[in-house]
């Protein structure tokens, strides 16, 4: 459940379910709350799992458990994978060093199954798994002007780099202030407290210095179509990372996590079968909608939409590596154009980190 269920229905917030968890759909509006972020600055309530991970072992477990290295350095992060034998995602996650604990936040409904799973592998090491999604009230504030929106209410200062972080007062609560990936191609930063401390937080980065517009998952969605980011939900469960680009995911050199051999082995061949490719189209199709080339079925969409800031419909879909030349999608039976373009669809202040990127 959100912790901020009473203040959400104070904002005339439409819920929805995710994962298992109530989150903000939006607040009304949405494509005006869309251009306010990509304007300035906005907030939104995440509902993540999130494990805590005690224990001398803890750095070298996760380590050997996920597609990419753990840092050993508390205020340090890191995007990972796990992935299945077959080097198939079966979820992605943010891994925080935080000293003596790892902190572990993974999409709704993911954090139980992940500890179910660790918890049948730690044999005789020095390992605890914790799941402390209810323990937290986790923050995301993205835009243009989220440096100054953080700073303005944050005495510590912002941190530099991607994905560390800096503990501090905000208001009359501690928090922990992570500088994100930029999944929206914006300036971004997830702020986590205590569940207990959550409503302060939250009317601190709405009203308090520099105000945010608060903003729900039907934003997000669109911010991160048109960012290029692909999500857990729609395009990573069940995929092979090299067909999806997120490079930023796996560490390559690194031999020791699950499905390390297949992801090698594709990445040794030097491309993958498919890609995920951005599109512009005449009309809005349907997720699993099918991408033609000529009258030949060369992949299917994975989410689209109406960008309210290129002001048409695009789309991200995963399709045949080597597709080119004119396109076509089907919506309500029939077809439409769709041109391939560049990823991102909208340049904003800064870039996705996991913007889909392939060898030459």
């Amino acid at each position: 459940m959100t912790v901020l269920a009473d203040v959400h229905a104070d904002h005339d917030a439409t819920m929805e379910v995710r994962g298992g968890r109530e989150a903000v759909a939006h607040y009304g509006k949405p494509e005006r709350v869309h251009r306010a972020v990509r304007n300035g600055v906005g907030l939104i309530e995440h509902v993540p799992g999130v494990l805590v991970v005690t224990g001398e072992d803890r750095v070298g477990f996760v380590d050997n458990a996920v597609s990419n290295r753990v840092p050993t350095t508390d205020g340090q992060g890191v995007y990972a994978l796990l992935l299945n034998p077959q080097g198939r995602i079966e979820t992605d996650m943010y891994v925080y060093n935080a000293g003596e604990r790892l902190l572990v936040f993974t999409p709704p409904g993911e954090a139980d199954p992940l500890a179910e799973e660790w918890r049948e592998k730690t044999f005789i090491q020095d390992v605890d798994i914790t799941v402390a999604t209810d323990d937290f009230g986790v923050f995301g504030v993205h835009g243009p002007q989220a440096t100054e929106k953080v700073a303005s209410v944050f005495v510590e200062g912002t941190p530099e780099d991607h994905l560390s972080f800096v503990r501090g007062p905000m208001g009359d609560a501690g928090v922990t202030v992570i500088r994100g990936d930029a999944p929206t191609g914006e300036e971004g930063y997830t702020v986590v407290c205590a569940a207990d401390a959550a409503r302060d937080v939250f009317d601190s980065l709405e009203n308090r210095g520099l105000n945010a517009a608060p903003f729900g998952y039907r934003t997000w969605e669109m911010l991160t179509l048109e960012a290029g980011t692909p999500l857990f939900e729609t395009e990573l469960a069940g995929e092979i990372p090299n067909v999806l680009g997120i490079r930023n995911a796996v560490d390559f050199e690194k031999g020791c996590f699950v499905g390390q051999e297949v992801v090698s082995r594709v990445e040794n061949r030097g491309r993958p079968s498919r890609r995920l490719v951005g599109l512009t189209v005449e009309s809005v199709p349907e997720s699993g909608a099918a991408v033609f080339a000529g009258d030949e079925a060369v992949g299917e969409i994975t989410r689209a939409g109406d960008s309210p800031t290129r002001g048409e419909p695009v789309a991200l879909a995963l399709v045949e590596f080597d597709t080119d030349g004119e396109l076509s999608v089907r919506v309500d039976g029939g077809e439409v154009d769709a041109a391939r373009v560049e990823l991102p669809f909208v340049e904003g202040s800064d870039r996705s980190a996991r913007l889909p990127s392939y060898p030459s």
